[in-house]
């Protein structure tokens, strides 16, 4: 950001919501965070509050109503921002209530006079609503406001207001056209939980991230997390590199010049029990075994679970993850927003330097996103965030019926993570389950499209010659070649 740019705004210490912003609040401006009760805004003030002024800025926090500041302080106290030695010191508490009472310009004077005497950065003026309450008049309140914006901004001083009212019903007032800012938090329901949001609706002059995104209040305060969509890097510039990222199976891996291109998102497509996930280890222990960070993500088994079946087919990943070069995470089933989720996945990915990434459970993943008409859009960007970041990821995703001519993916919103589409599948042919294997795509590279044969052995895991005595074998059920339907039965 331009150090221009970053000298005219007041940085809130909240860095998620500085980001919404666009690098902060512009300084000598007004901003109205709206929201029906319960829904977070005196917390964000608040900590917003307490953060600058633990950083010796003064700040102003003024109450509208009658009750007592005590109520208040009782309610922050439990949360770290909170620090009682700034009370009365770098953050001085006014109730406005009485001056309110009285009129608009003694309300106006004692608020203005409390910021100049104390050389406050911030005012922040908890409950606009109760003024309008109390006033009733639409005229006296626009006056205020715009009265207050003025007199603050020649002290630069920055206003911070809250009030009870949903974003729709907050438009059609003189609140909205009288302030600089407009932030909105909410909460829906989704199924049996409910989500907190949030969205910069107005910002006078700056840039902002567009949309909702996450909103949180968790035992450290307000976390946001920006939608990932809305921060997709730039990949325009971005050339595949020629090398490969091998499996370690020599079989297998010819068939795709060498393994996966690097930097690419492959999704391996399977049935049921077929050995997605050991495929998907094979994938990890190659990439730590050569050195590479690798990062392997289980939605269904724990670290211990998936090192035994490993080691049951002589894969012994111990000494990759002694060496730091394996990380297995498991997640379980949760309520987490995917969101939550794929931001601890891309804060590991950059803490650790991952170069192979594993998420073994994409369905998981997918339902945690709760609108489905986004879900498309956030695998898009998950995908050109790991591109920028270097890494070669897998994802195991998992086909619902074992046998049956149901396989077109094009139409769901995992396909757009198949730049490279490996499927693994049972058949029936004479009375016999078989194993087989197949790449069905790998964008902008050569690979062998045969159908093969694959077993799964105490020695570990073995691809066989192509399989051509019989046709139909991608659907399941398979037809010898040469032989009717009839002669088969």
């Amino acid at each position: 950001m331009d150090s221009r740019n970053t000298q005219k705004l007041f940085e809130t210490g909240i860095p998620s919501f500085d980001l919404l912003l666009g690098g902060g609040i512009p300084r000598r401006q007004t901003l109205i965070v709206a929201g029906n009760p319960g829904c977070g805004k005196t917390i964000l003030c608040s900590q917003i509050a307490f953060l600058a002024a633990a950083r010796g800025l003064p700040v102003v926090l003024a109450t509208i109503t009658s009750e007592p500041h005590d109520k208040l302080v009782d309610a922050l106290s439990g949360f770290p921002f909170f620090r009682r030695e700034l009370l009365g010191e770098k953050l001085i508490l006014v109730s406005a209530y009485a001056s309110l009472k009285k009129g608009a310009k003694e309300a106006r004077e004692l608020l203005l006079h409390t910021v100049r005497e104390r050389g406050a950065k911030m005012l922040f003026l908890d409950g606009l609503r109760s003024i309008r309450d109390l006033w009733q008049d639409e005229a006296r309140l626009r006056e205020f406001l715009y009265e207050l914006g003025i007199g603050l901004s020649a002290m630069d001083c920055i206003g911070l207001f809250t009030t009870e009212y949903p974003i729709e019903k907050l438009m059609t007032l003189p609140e909205a056209t009288t302030v600089d800012g407009i932030v909105s938090l909410w909460v829906s329901p989704h199924g049996g939980r409910r989500h907190r949001r949030v969205e910069v609706v107005k910002l006078r002059g700056r840039p902002h991230l567009q949309g909702e995104h996450l909103f949180q209040i968790g035992a450290e305060g307000v976390e946001i997390i920006p939608r990932l969509e809305a921060r997709v890097p730039s990949d325009k510039e971005f050339i595949p590199p020629r090398t490969r990222a091998g499996f370690g199976l020599p079989e297998f891996d010819t068939l795709m010049d060498g393994g996966l291109p690097l930097q690419s998102t492959t999704l391996l497509a399977g049935s049921m029990g077929i050995g997605k996930t050991l495929l998907a280890a094979h994938f990890a222990a190659e990439g730590a075994r050569h050195g590479e960070k690798t990062f392997f993500i289980s939605f269904f088994e724990p670290p211990a679970a998936l090192l035994a079946r490993a080691q049951r087919i002589g894969l012994d990943v111990r000494e990759a993850m002694s060496s730091g070069n394996l990380t297995l995470m498991h997640q379980p089933p949760s309520e987490r927003e995917a969101d939550v989720l794929v931001d601890r996945i891309l804060g590991e990915v950059a803490r650790m330097g991952i170069r192979r990434l594993v998420i073994d459970g994409l369905t998981d993943l997918e339902l945690s996103i709760a609108d489905p008409e986004r879900r498309r859009t956030f695998l898009a960007a998950l995908s050109v965030h790991l591109r920028a970041a270097g890494v070669t990821s897998l994802f195991t995703k998992e086909v619902s019926k074992i046998a049956g001519t149901e396989l077109d993916f094009s139409d769901t919103p995992i396909a757009i993570l198949g730049e490279n589409l490996l499927l693994l599948r049972y058949v029936e042919l004479r009375g016999r389950i078989y194993r087989v294997m197949s790449i069905l795509k790998m964008r902008d590279s050569k690979y062998d499209g045969d159908l093969r044969e694959f077993e799964i052995t105490d020695a570990g895991i073995r691809v066989l010659n192509p399989m051509r005595s019989a046709a139909g074998l991608l659907t399941g059920l398979a037809q010898p070649i040469g032989s009717s339907r009839e002669d088969v039965e």
